[in-house]
């Protein structure tokens, strides 16, 4: 596995604000498949999208989440996989928002949260600096 090191104060305050994004994301996201959950006998509120949704969120926020910790240790293939994850969520989140009907304007307005702490962990990770840690030049 290769490494690099982000001892560097700049490095390190960079990922570590990276992963409190993550973990923001993280548990907003299982805070709302708890909310799924409690409100499952709503259909108004709860519908087949917003369980999918809410369980893809989660899964992915755990990835994210995971590739952050395993970057801030060095992982250059931990910092390639939060920057391809958290650009195909920005995206998909971007997607979401978009789509007339299909989600309850709650789900969006969460999904509208996961949006900007995943905007904030993309700008970081595709920045500059972090990108020249990770690759070396």
């Amino acid at each position: 596995m290769s490494m690099v090191d982000v001892r560097h104060p700049r490095s390190a305050g960079a990922l570590r604000n990276v992963q409190l994004l993550t973990a923001a994301y993280l548990t907003l996201s299982v805070l709302t498949l708890i909310a799924i959950i409690a409100l499952r006998n709503h259909a108004a509120i709860v519908n087949d999208a917003v369980w999918v949704r809410g369980t893809i969120v989660v899964a992915s926020s755990l990835l994210t989440f995971a590739f952050a910790r395993r970057a801030a240790r060095g992982s250059r293939r931990g910092f390639l996989r939060l920057r391809l994850v958290s650009g195909i969520m920005l995206v998909a989140i971007v997607v979401i928002i978009a789509l007339p009907g299909t989600f309850p304007v709650w789900l969006k307005c969460e999904q509208a949260v996961c949006g900007l702490l995943l905007l904030g962990v993309a700008l970081l990770v595709n920045g500059r600096h972090l990108r020249s840690v990770f690759t070396g030049q």
